[in-house]
C-alpha cells in the first residue's frame, strides 16, 4: 500500500491524514478510544476473576507506575466490583509489601463478597461512604503511617465538581516522589459518541486536572503514561518532580 490516507468527515468538517504519520495515529487512537467505549469493551476484562473495568493498555500502564514508584499503599476512590483493588493488590504482592484502601460511596454485597473471599483481600482494605466526605478522609489519613509512600488512583464520580474536589482532597496523601492518578479524563472527548452525553464536553475529569495543575504548579502530568494512545486517562498520571 502506497502512501495510504485516512479520512474523517463530521458534519460539515473533513479531515484527511496519512495513515502511517503522527497525526494518523492520533486519529486513529481517537476514533478508537470511541468506538471501543462506545461498544463498552471496558467492561469486557477481569483481573483473577474479578471486573476490572480498564482497558488493557491502561492496566500494563498502571502496572509499569506500581512497579516503578514500589508503595507501601495506594488509595482508590471508585471500587465497583473490586477488579482494580485486586489487581493493584496483585502487584503489590508480586513486590511483597504494601495495601490497598479502596473507597466507594456504595460496595455492594456481593461484590465486598468476592473481595474478601479473594486471595489477595489480605492486602485489601475498604472504606464504604463518599470520597469527598471529611469523615472518609480522616478514616483514610488514620490508616496511613507517617513512613508510607503513598499512590493515590481516583475513579468513582467523573462531574468536573467532585474530581476537582476529589483532587485537592487526596493530593495531600501522594508522597513527592509518587503520583496522583486521575481516570477517565477520555470523558471529555466522548460527549459526541452516540452513547454519550453533551454536557460531559463541559463536565469531565480532564477539565478538572487542568485546573488543578493551573492552581498548583509543583505539579505536572507525566505523558509518558499516555504514550500508547489507547487510554482513558489522557494527561491523568500527575507528579511532584523531586528537585
Amino acid at each position: 500500500m502506497t502512501n495510504p490516507k485516512i479520512t474523517l468527515t463530521q458534519g460539515k468538517t473533513t479531515k484527511t491524514v496519512d495513515l502511517y504519520s503522527d497525526a494518523g495515529f492520533e486519529l486513529m487512537a481517537e476514533l478508537w478510544n470511541k468506538v471501543a467505549f462506545h461498544n463498552r469493551l471496558m467492561y469486557q476484562p477481569t483481573w483473577l476473576g474479578i471486573p476490572i473495568i480498564q482497558y488493557p493498555d491502561d492496566i500494563v500502564m498502571m502496572q509499569e507506575l506500581i512497579w516503578k514508584v514500589r508503595p507501601d499503599v495506594i488509595i482508590e476512590t471508585g471500587v465497583a466490583h473490586g477488579g482494580s483493588a485486586v489487581f493493584y493488590a496483585s502487584i503489590l504482592e508480586l513486590l511483597g509489601k504494601g495495601r490497598v484502601i479502596g473507597v466507594d460511596i456504595e460496595i455492594r454485597q456481593y461484590n465486598k463478597a468476592a473481595i474478601k473471599s479473594h486471595p489477595l483481600s489480605k492486602r485489601i482494605q475498604l472504606i464504604e461512604g463518599s470520597s469527598v466526605d471529611e469523615d472518609v478522609i480522616r478514616k483514610v489519613k488514620e490508616m496511613i503511617g507517617d513512613k508510607d509512600k503513598v499512590l493515590v488512583t481516583l475513579d468513582s464520580n467523573h462531574t468536573y465538581e467532585h474530581v476537582s474536589r476529589e483532587i485537592e482532597m487526596y493530593s495531600q496523601f501522594v508522597s513527592p516522589d509518587s503520583y496522583l492518578v486521575v481516570m477517565d479524563g477520555i470523558q471529555k472527548a466522548l460527549w459526541d459518541v452516540p452513547s454519550g452525553k453533551e454536557a460531559w464536553l463541559n463536565d469531565n475529569p480532564l477539565d478538572a486536572i487542568e485546573g488543578f495543575l493551573k492552581r498548583h504548579r509543583e505539579w505536572q502530568a507525566d505523558e509518558h503514561y499516555a504514550r500508547l494512545k489507547v487510554t482513558t486517562n489522557p494527561s491523568g498520571f500527575l507528579t511532584r518532580p523531586v528537585k
